[in-house]
C-alpha cells in the first residue's frame, strides 16, 4: 500500500505501513472474537432451549416456530439498512441479540440430530471456513469479480430451499446442500478479503465498532450456513 508521506527513505514508508498493520491487526482480531463469542453464544442458548422441554415444547410444535425462524432475518435486516443510524455500542448489543435469537432458532437441531453428528458438522464447518478465511486474507488474487456470481448462487440456493419446504424432495435438498456450501465458502473468502480492504486507520473509534460488528455478522452467517448445509448432507438423525 503506498505511503501516505513522501517516501525518503527506507524507514519513511515502513513506519506508517507497520501501523496499518497493526491496526488491521487489531481489527481483524476484534472481528473474529466477536464472531467467535456469537457462536459461543449462540450454541450455549441452543443447548439450553434444547434440554428444557418446557421451553421448546411450546415453540416448535406451534405456529410459534415460524416466528423464531424468521426473527435473526429481521436482525440481519436491520442491521444492513439502519447500521448508519445506529451507535456503535447499540450495533454490538444488537448483534448479541441477535445470536441469541439464532441460538433460539437452532436449539430444534439438538432435537433431530445425534451429538456425534452435530460435533462433526461443526469442526467439518470449522475447517472450511479457517482455511477459506485464510485464504482471502492472504491471496492477491482481487476476489471481487466472483461477488456478483456468488451473490447470484445464493439467491438461488435461498429459492430453492423455499421451493423445497413445500416439495419436500431429497434429491433437491442435496443439490442445495452441495451448491450452498461451494456458495458460502466462497463467501467466506470474498468477506475476508472485503473486510481487509475496507479498513482504513483514519476511521474513528465508533466506525471501527461498527465496521466490526458488520465484518463479523457476515463472517458468522458464513459459518453458520456452512455448518447448516454439512449437517443435513451429513448428519445422522436421532431414532
Amino acid at each position: 500500500m503506498p505511503s501516505p508521506i513522501p517516501q525518503t527513505g527506507r524507514s519513511a514508508g515502513f513506519a506508517p505501513a507497520a501501523v496499518l498493520d497493526d491496526g488491521l491487526r487489531a481489527h481483524l482480531l476484534r472481528i473474529y472474537t466477536y464472531m467467535g463469542l456469537g457462536l459461543l453464544v449462540t450454541g450455549l442458548v441452543a443447548v439450553t432451549v434444547a434440554s428444557v422441554p418446557a421451553i421448546y415444547v411450546p415453540i416448535f410444535s406451534t405456529p410459534l416456530r415460524w416466528v423464531v425462524m424468521l426473527a435473526p432475518l429481521a436482525f440481519v435486516m436491520f442491521l444492513s439498512f439502519r447500521i448508519e443510524t445506529v451507535s456503535g455500542p447499540t450495533a454490538q448489543a444488537l448483534f448479541w441479540a441477535f445470536c441469541a435469537v439464532m441460538g433460539l432458532s437452532l436449539a430444534s437441531i439438538f432435537l433431530v440430530f445425534t451429538g456425534v453428528s452435530i460435533a462433526r458438522a461443526f469442526f467439518g464447518a470449522a475447517a472450511m471456513f479457517a482455511g477459506m478465511s485464510l485464504y482471502g486474507y492472504t491471496t492477491k488474487r482481487d476476489l471481487s469479480k466472483f461477488g456478483s456470481f456468488l451473490i447470484m448462487g445464493l439467491i438461488g440456493v435461498i429459492l430453492a430451499s423455499i421451493l423445497n419446504i413445500f416439495l419436500g424432495s431429497s434429491a433437491l435438498q442435496f443439490a442445495v446442500s452441495i451448491i450452498g456450501i461451494l456458495v458460502f465458502v466462497g463467501l467466506t473468502a470474498w468477506d475476508t478479503q472485503s473486510i481487509k480492504l475496507a479498513y482504513a486507520e483514519h476511521h474513528d473509534a465508533e466506525t471501527r465498532q461498527k465496521l466490526a460488528v458488520m465484518g463479523a455478522l457476515s463472517l458468522y452467517l458464513n459459518f453458520i450456513n456452512i455448518f447448516q448445509l454439512l449437517l443435513s448432507l451429513t448428519g445422522q438423525r436421532e431414532e
